[in-house]
C-alpha cells in the first residue's frame, strides 16, 4: 500500500502553512575554544581539523545540515509511519516544520540553553521531532532506554538537568511520576501516544504540546538556531553503565554532522534514493547516527517499525518498506539465521540439495577472487532472490552489523546466501563508526577500514601486532558530562581516544578486533587471555550452544558457563523449550529431550559427550595450555536483556552475570 502524504503530527486537522526557511545558510562561526575536550555542557571544544582532506571540511550545525537537505529535497519523503494500519508520510519540508514547531513549544515551556530534553519511548516520528526540535531550541537531546527502571530514568534526567521529558505512553509516564520529586529542573512532561489518564498542569499530550509554541515568533527561534555553534554540545548519549553509573557522552554538532557526511562517503549510497527501517534503540549511538543524522545528510526515507519489532514483527516492516540499507546487531542476524535454518530443515530433500549447492556457490562468489563462479546466476534465481524477498531485503545493497561481536559462522551463513554482512566498529565516544566495511572491499571477520580524515594508533602492541585501538578525528567526543576523571581516562593528553579494545591490522589495513583490555582474563599463572575468540570457537564447534562465557581471572585454570538454544517468548524471555536448531542437534544424537531442564536433569550423555568433544576440538587450537578450558557447566536459563545478563543491544554484561552466578 502506497504511503499517504499528510501531516499527522500537527495538532490541527489542516496541513500547516509552510514556514520560511531560516536565512542562516552560511557556515556558523565556531565558539572560542582552546582545548580538545570539556566536561561542561556549555563549554565548546577545539575541533580536530586538518589543513586539507576530509578533516578540513567546513563545520556545520545540525540545523544547517537539515536546512540544506530541506532546500534540495523538501518534497521527498522523510518519515513514514503507520497510523490506523496505513502508512503516512512526512516530507522533508513537513518534518522540518514540525521540528520548528516543537522547538517553539520547548522554548515556550522554558527550555534553557544546554539543558536536556529526555526522550523515553520507542522509535517514532515524535521521537525524531522531539530530538531535532530540542537541538534547534538550544537544548541537549537525551535518549533514555525504554527498559530503564524509574531510578535509572531519574539518573539520566538529573544528569542532563532535563527541563522537559517526552514519554511514549502511560507505562513510561508512570516511571517518571515516581521520581518527579527528585528532578528539580523538570518543568513539563509530554506524552506522545494515547490520552493522558490524569490531569496536571505539567502534563501535555502531543497535540497540546505542538500548539503551545504557535505564538512564538519565527524571529525568536531563528535567533536561537543562528546562535548554535558546531563545536558545542547538542546531544548526550548515556552508556549502559554495566559496572557503575552511566556516563553522559557529550557529542557536538560537528561530531554528528561530520561523521554522518564522512560515513556516507565511504559506502555506495545516493542522495534521496535510500530507504531504511528504524527499530534499534535511538538512545544508542548506532541507531541515532544511522536513522537520524546519516538519513538527514542523504535525504533518506525512514520507515518506523512496530514496538514489537524484535519480538517478530520486524520482518513484516522490512517486507513493506523494502529498505536499501539495513543495520542489524548480531542477535538480529542470528535470529534470522535460526528461523531460516528451521524453515530449511522442513524442506524436501530435493530443495535442501538445491539450497546447499546454491550456498556453496554463494561462498565461492564472496571469496577474495574477482571471478563470478559458474552457476551463480542460476543459484541467484533459484535461491538467493527468494531468500532476500522472504526477508524484505530484496532491494538492500548494504547490510551492516555492529555494536557487538558477531560469529564467523553467522557471517559465513549470510555470505553463502549472497548477503554479505558488513561490519562496523566504533563506540559512543566516536559518534558511532571509526572503521567501516563496504560491499566492494571487505574481509570476513574484519571491521573494515578507517574513515577518511581519521587516524588509528595501536598502543603497546604484542608480538602479533595486537594493541589497544586508539582513535583520532573529528568524530571523537567532547568528554563525559561532569566527569573529568573518567574523561581523563578515555582521552590522553594528546587528545587520542582510548577504546579499551584490542585490535590488529592486516597487510591491507583492515582492522580486526581481537579482545577487550578490561575483559582480559589474567590467570593465577599471570597469562593474559582474551575470552571472546575462545567463546566463539566453542559456539562454532557445538551448534546447540547459545551463549558461552569464559571464567578464569586470578584462577588456576579456565572454566566456561554455557547456555543452550531455546525458544524465546513474546516478551523476549528465554523459555525452557529447546529451539528448532537445538532439537535438530538432539535428533542427530538420538536424544528425545525437548527442554533444557530435561538435558540438565538427566545430564543427557550424548549431549554432554558432544559438548565435551567440541571443547576438545576448540582446545586443540589453543595457543597454550593456559588457554584450554578445563571445566564447563550448562546453566538452566539462557541469557537475556530482561534478566540483566545482556545489554540493550544484546551485549553480554559479564560483570552483572558474575555477580549473579557462582561457578562450582
Amino acid at each position: 500500500m502506497a504511503p499517504k502524504r499528510g501531516c499527522p503530527y500537527c495538532p490541527n486537522t489542516e496541513e500547516p502553512e509552510a514556514v520560511p526557511l531560516s536565512t542562516a545558510t552560511a557556515p556558523a562561526t565556531l565558539a572560542p575554544a582552546d582545548q580538545l575536550w570539556s566536561t561542561s555542557r556549555d563549554k565548546a571544544v577545539r575541533l580536530r581539523m586538518e589543513g586539507s582532506g576530509p578533516a578540513s571540511e567546513t563545520p556545520v550545525t545540525i540545523h544547517q545540515m537539515f536546512l540544506e537537505t530541506v532546500g534540495k529535497y523538501g518534497d521527498h519523503p522523510a518519515l513514514v509511519s503507520k497510523k490506523g494500519g496505513q502508512w503516512v508520510t512526512l516530507t522533508w519540508r513537513q518534518y522540518y516544520e514540525q521540528c520548528r514547531a516543537a522547538a517553539k513549544s520547548f522554548l515556550k515551556l522554558g527550555l534553557e540553553r544546554y539543558h536536556g530534553v529526555g526522550i523515553l519511548g520507542f522509535n517514532s516520528p515524535e521521537w525524531f521531532i522531539s530530538d531535532v526540535g530540542c537541538i534547534f531550541a538550544g537544548g541537549l537531546g537525551t535518549g533514555i532506554y525504554t527498559t530503564n527502571t524509574p531510578e535509572a530514568c531519574q539518573y539520566v534526567a538529573a544528569s542532563s538537568e532535563a527541563n522537559i521529558l517526552v514519554v511514549e505512553n502511560q507505562k513510561q509516564l508512570e516511571k517518571i511520576l515516581q521520581v518527579k520529586d527528585q528532578l528539580p529542573h523538570l518543568k513539563a512532561i509530554v506524552q506522545y501516544k494515547g490520552e493522558l489518564q490524569q490531569k496536571a498542569p505539567f502534563l501535555y499530550t502531543w497535540a497540546e504540546f505542538m500548539k503551545l509554541g504557535e505564538e512564538v515568533p519565527d524571529e525568536q527561534l531563528n535567533a536561537v538556531t543562528d546562535s548554535l555553534r558546531a563545536n558545542e554540545c547538542c546531544t548526550l548519549i548515556f552508556t549502559s553503565g554495566t559496572t557503575g553509573n552511566p556516563k553522559g557522552v557529550m557529542l557536538s554538532h560537528d561530531n554528528l554532522t561530520w561523521t554522518a557526511y564522512t560515513a556516507c562517503s565511504m559506502v555506495n549510497v545516493k542522495y534521496a534514493e535510500e530507504v531504511l527501517v528504524s527499530y534499534l534503540p535511538l538512545s544508542h549511538v548506532a541507531a541515532q547516527l544511522c536513522d537520524m543524522w546519516m538519513a538527514t545528510r542523504l535525504a533518506m526515507t525512514t520507515y518506523f517499525a512496530e514496538p514489537d519489532a524484535l519480538k517478530g514483527s520486524l520482518v513484516n516492516t522490512l517486507k513493506e518498506a523494502r529498505p536499501t540499507c539495513f543495520l542489524g546487531v548480531p542477535r538480529v542476524w542470528e535470529k534470522m539465521q535460526e528461523k531460516m535454518k528451521a524453515i530449511g530443515a522442513k524442506a524436501t530433500p530435493m530443495r535442501r540439495t538445491v539450497a546447499g549447492w546454491a550456498k556453496s556457490i554463494g561462498l565461492w562468489n564472496r571469496s577474495e577472487s574477482n571471478r563470478v563462479p559458474w552457476g551463480f546466476m542460476l543459484a541467484n534465481n533459484l535461491v538467493f532472490k527468494k531468500v532476500r524477498e522472504s526477508l524484505g531485503l530484496d532491494r538492500c545493497k548494504l547490510c551492516f552489523t555492529g555494536a557487538a561481536p558477531i560469529t564467523k559462522e553467522t557471517l559465513e551463513y549470510f555470505m553463502s546466501l549472497n548477503i554479505p554482512l558488513l561490519e562496523l566498529y566504533g563506540m559512543s565516544e566516536s559518534a558511532g563508526p571509526h572503521t567501516i566495511s563496504d560491499s566492494q572491499s571487505y574481509r570476513i571477520t574484519s571491521c573494515g577500514k578507517l574513515m577518511p580524515g581519521c587516524k588509528t594508533k595501536l598502543e603497546n602492541p604484542d608480538e602479533d601486532g595486537s594493541g589497544e585501538v586508539c582513535f583520532w578525528g573529528r568524530h571523537v567526543f567532547m568528554g563525559y558530562l561532569n566527569m573529568p576523571d573518567k574523561t581523563a581516562e578515555a582521552l590522553d593528553q594528546d587528545g587520542w581516544l582510548h577504546s579499551g579494545d584490542l585490535g590488529r591490522h592486516d597487510q591491507n589495513d583492515f582492522l580486526y578486533i581481537t579482545g577487550r583490555i578490561k575483559e582480559l582474563i589474567i590467570t593465577a599463572g599471570g597469562e593474559n587471555i582474551p575470552p571472546v575468540p575462545i567463546e566463539d570457537a566453542v559456539k562454532a564447534e557445538v551448534p546447540i550452544i547459545s551463549n558461552a562465557m569464559l571464567i578464569g581471572d586470578k584462577l588456576k585454570f579456565l572454566s566456561m558457563l554455557l547456555t543452550l538454544k531455546c525458544v524465546v517468548d513474546d516478551n523476549g524471555e528465554p523459555t525452557d523449550e529447546l529451539s528448532h536448531e537445538a532439537l535438530s542437534f538432539c535428533q542427530q544424537h538420538n536424544v528425545t529431550a525437548t527442554t533444557v531442564s530435561e538435558i540438565i536433569a538427566n545430564k543427557e550423555p550424548a549431549i554432554y559427550k558432544a559438548i565435551q568433544e567440541g571443547m576438545e576440538r576448540a582446545n586443540a587450537r589453543a595457543t597454550s595450555n593456559a588457554q584450554k578450558i578445563q571445566k564447563w557447566v550448562i546453566l538452566e536459563r539462557d541469557f537475556s536483556a530482561t534478566g540483566g545478563e545482556l545489554g540493550e543491544l544484546f551485549l553480554l554484561r559479564k560483570y552483572s552475570l558474575l555477580m549473579s552466578i557462582k561457578f562450582t
